[in-house]
């Protein structure tokens, strides 16, 4: 059974920075990417960063790009994937969820990926 734990969120100012990160376990072969979607405030959840698992590709949305940076760190059938926020906005505000799945491409769709944390809150104020 793949089980997600995710650590971090907070509240900051514009232009700080926060760091999430995902526990994964018990997922074998059912999952080869893991990434972290965001969701504003009545809007729909966004992939902002995901990472293959074997070649540690990465992917980034448009208003990431640049700014945040998604890592791994493997163990022993599990491994943890990282999101360090920097120079983190106003509109970065919301629920941030990691997710993971099997893929070979669309990794920033959300419909790509069948399992989900359950959240955790980032709150930028200016």
């Amino acid at each position: 059974q793949v089980q997600l734990a995710e650590f971090g969120g907070g509240s900051v100012q514009a232009g700080g920075s926060l760091r999430l990160s995902c526990a994964a376990s018990g997922y074998g072969d059912s999952v080869n990417n893991i990434g972290w979607f965001h969701q504003a405030p009545g809007k729909d959840r966004e992939g902002v960063a995901t990472i293959y698992l074997g070649s540690g590709d990465t992917y980034y949305g448009d208003s990431v790009r640049g700014r945040w940076t998604i890592s791994q760190t493997k163990g022993k059938d599990s491994v943890t994937v990282t999101l360090q926020m920097n120079n983190l906005k106003v509109d970065d505000t919301g629920m941030y969820y990691c997710a993971a799945g099997r893929m070979r491409s669309d990794s920033l769709e959300s419909t790509s990926h069948s399992y989900w944390g359950q959240g955790t809150q980032v709150t930028v104020s200016s």
